[in-house]
């Protein structure tokens, strides 16, 4: 008898579990695509280590899985809460009919397991379906073969879904016992009947607080953009987030009282159609939902700011791959260090091409391009000194560098040689000249302000002045990112002053075919593992290593972005669309009186439209101009891997917003439309 009248109550009230069920399918299919990427794996043909990233990335999932079921845990309650409250006068109607509160627990109970039953099957049915276009991302990401490709449903995925879900649902069935147990009957009756005073907030203090708590965010703002050199450790950070934190909830706190006193005061505005209907509507959700609204605004922040810094560095190494490793191999051999050792000693006098070939490695057979450089240091020119009248302006500006640095040298022609292989631009010093090549941004910006200055520097007895006034772009050292924060390219005759710090080497492998480039760089690595710190101090980098390395890092935050950034996303519009609901559903009595005072049908669904998406925009627009900063402040810190994708990557985001919190916009609309219909 209990499960029919559940099964009854979840059809009549389908609409009011509209959104429920929803997020419950979606939270399911999600959290199976994502736990289940190592079963996607299985049947694509990867190196060894490209299956240690995958490994790594999974177990670093499975971890999130535990933060995003807290979350999900959390909503799902926040939903029940919302079911409870719409049905309390059927609630009541039971009681007032001798029904026992154990009973109408019980049919809770059986109502949240049909539904999450339900949901539990959707849910997989439709991870299932996704987890198999996640396979080919998966595959495109890794650069892996799929010719085995099949379907393949995770039984691991899949079991842990139904354990942390059960998990959800068993505390949801808790929660609504423990609700229904301290109900009263007369607060069931007359719940809808309940209406909440707008209560008008001083608008002289209002205002004061609007003005404080917006500079004390412009002033976090600027601490992570225009003062963010200035932020020397972690915990530094912690006081523009406790700033950011602070002043949005008493932006929001300020801002509900003094909008509709602004509005009131603008006759033409307020008075017009049911605009003074809609304000005081909005006005008195912002006043009940001040902490909730901070907390979404901070939520839809962090998803803005997770997936497009995520997407950003995935974009941004896969386009500097070819860029920035436009070479096979590179050898560096280390000469100026204390060792007892003869053997590594006497190493030191032979070029990279002869300790290869001492080791039994054939160089002209696997080899091709191959272009030896080397790189000098010299105790006359420190970082410090180059910097030469600036110095003491820097250092109290960035403490963390080490100003007793040597730089590293290049003579002219050498990197000449290699702008030629890498198909960089090749230059021209005369005796007295020198030149500083660089791609890292912030230090591009230091060494900028010294060479407008034209400072000179020392190698040995003479003096060189720059023939540019600003670092010229470029590398020598082959990566996924840009590392050089800068060399000094001189004239061949200025290394008499300075010693020989490396020995380089960069070549290409004779084959072009990646299975014989793979066997290749093991070759490679045997030997250089084998004589690392015993017979040699020449290590290496290969264009592989630095792929595999690049992909692996670029899949692990594109992964574990898009899993938090989505779950936010849903949470965060999630909770505004149950908030919604519920308000539409207190108010169904004021929509009643408007129709009974004339108004139609077409207006009050403009009036209702307006009203949801304002709630729904309001802190959105918030978390967006935190987000410009923020993603700033992220660029700031990962600018090696270089800032040209940034803009790809925050449309991919905007994308998912107008999907997710859109979706969750309009089927809010429709369900508040049908809400405030019913018995009309």
């Amino acid at each position: 008898m209990l499960f029919k009248i559940s099964f009854k109550n979840i059809v009549k009230s389908i609409k009011d579990y509209l959104i429920y069920f929803f997020t419950l399918v979606l939270g399911v299919a999600i959290f199976y695509v994502f736990n289940s990427i190592d079963k996607q794996t299985v049947m694509m043909d990867v190196t060894k280590r490209t299956s240690e990233v995958i490994d790594l990335m999974t177990n670093m999932l499975s971890g999130c899985s535990v933060f995003v079921s807290i979350i999900l845990g959390f909503l799902v309650i926040y939903a029940s809460r919302f079911l409870i409250k719409r049905r309390n006068k059927e609630f009541g109607i039971y009681l007032t009919l001798g029904m026992s509160k154990r009973k109408i627990s019980t049919i809770l109970f059986l109502e949240t397991l049909i539904i999450g039953v339900f949901s539990l099957f959707v849910g997989l049915v439709l991870g299932f379906v996704l987890s198999q276009f996640m396979s080919l991302l998966v595959a495109n990401m890794f650069d892996a073969n799929l010719t085995k490709f099949q379907f393949v449903f995770s039984k691991s995925a899949c079991i842990k879904t139904l354990i942390y879900f059960g998990l959800i649902y068993f505390l949801v069935m808790i929660f609504n016992t423990i609700n229904i147990s301290k109900c009263k009957l007369i607060d069931l009756l007359h719940a809808n009947k309940k209406s909440e005073k707008v209560k008008l907030k001083n608008p002289v203090i209002c205002t004061i607080i609007f003005i404080i708590s917006a500079s004390v965010l412009s002033y976090a703002y600027y601490l992570v953009t225009g003062g963010v050199e200035d932020l020397q450790s972690a915990e530094q950070i912690y006081l523009p987030i406790i700033l950011g934190l602070v002043s949005t909830f008493f932006i929001f706190w300020s801002l509900s009282g003094l909008l509709l006193k602004i509005f009131m005061n603008i006759k033409g505005v307020y008075y017009k159609g049911l605009n003074s209907f809609t304000l005081r509507q909005f006005s008195s959700k912002i006043n009940t939902t001040v902490f909730s609204m901070t907390i979404i605004c901070i939520m839809l922040f962090i998803t803005i700011c997770v997936l497009s810094s995520s997407l950003s560095i995935k974009n941004s190494m896969t386009a500097n791959l070819d860029k920035l490793s436009p070479v096979d191999v590179q050898f560096s051999k280390v000469l100026s260090i204390d060792d007892d050792n003869q053997e590594i000693k006497s190493d030191f006098n032979l070029s990279v091409i002869e300790t290869l070939e001492k080791n039994g490695f054939d160089t002209d057979k696997n080899l091709d391009d191959i272009t030896p450089f080397s790189i000098y240091k010299s105790s006359d020119l420190t970082l410090g000194k180059f910097l030469g009248s600036r110095l003491e302006k820097v250092e109290k500006q960035f403490k963390y560098l080490k100003y007793g640095r040597e730089e590293s040298i290049v003579t002219i022609s050498d990197y000449n040689k290699i702008a030629k292989l890498y198909g960089n631009k090749e230059y021209s010093l005369e005796d007295n000249e020198y030149l500083v090549i660089a791609d890292f941004d912030s230090m591009i910006t230091l060494r900028n302000e010294a060479l407008k200055e034209g400072e000179t520097i020392t190698i040995g007895s003479r003096d060189y002045v720059p023939k540019y006034k600003k670092c010229q772009d470029g590398f020598i050292e082959i990566s996924s990112n840009h590392i050089n924060d800068g060399i000094i390219i001189v004239p061949d005759d200025a290394i008499i002053g300075a010693r020989l710090e490396y020995k380089g080497l960069i070549a290409n492998y004779k084959s072009t075919n990646k299975k014989d480039k793979i066997a290749t760089d093991e070759k490679l690595r045997k030997v250089i593992e084998s004589t690392w710190n015993k017979t040699s101090l020449t290590s290496m980098n290969s264009k592989l290593d630095i792929a595999e390395a690049s992909i692996g890092l670029g899949a692990l935050v594109t992964f574990i972005g898009l899993y938090l950034g989505i779950i936010f996303l849903i949470s965060s519009a999630a909770i505004l669309a149950l908030k919604e609901l519920s308000e539409s559903s207190d108010n169904k009595e004021r929509y009643k009186m408007l129709r009974k005072i004339g108004t139609d049908e077409k207006l009050i669904n403009k009036t209702l439209f307006r009203q949801i998406a304002i709630f729904f925009m309001f802190p959105l627009v918030i978390a967006i101009i935190h987000s410009i900063f923020g993603i700033k402040f992220a660029a700031f810190i990962l600018e090696t891997f270089g800032r040209d994708k940034l803009l790809p990557s925050i449309i991919m985001t905007a994308i998912f917003i107008i999907v997710i919190y859109g979706g969750y916009f309009f089927i809010t609309y429709f369900c508040s439309k049908n809400i405030i219909k019913e018995n009309h």
